[in-house]
């Protein structure tokens, strides 16, 4: 499989993954709420799919690209 989209990631950090891509003034909004603790943070960056930016996480084109891909789990489900 392409290394690229072999991301076993954990419902956690695929909700917070998906929380990144929002706009800055949702983003902001949503913090309080839905933003993802610094652990799964931590582990996105490891995996290059988010970077710190501003003191903030931001989602990279990779992240960006393994998000529009989906979860390897659910390509079952969706076939």
């Amino acid at each position: 499989m392409n290394a690229e989209i072999d991301h076993e990631l954990t419902l956690g950090q695929w909700e917070a993954l998906k929380a990144l891509r929002l706009p800055a003034p949702k983003y902001r909004a949503a913090e309080s709420t839905a933003f993802p603790n610094r652990i799964v943070v931590a582990t996105l960056v490891a995996l290059q799919l988010a970077a710190m930016t501003g003191g903030r996480p931001v989602i990279t084109s990779k992240g960006r690209s393994v998000l529009l891909r989906g979860s390897p789990r659910l390509w079952d489900v969706a076939a």
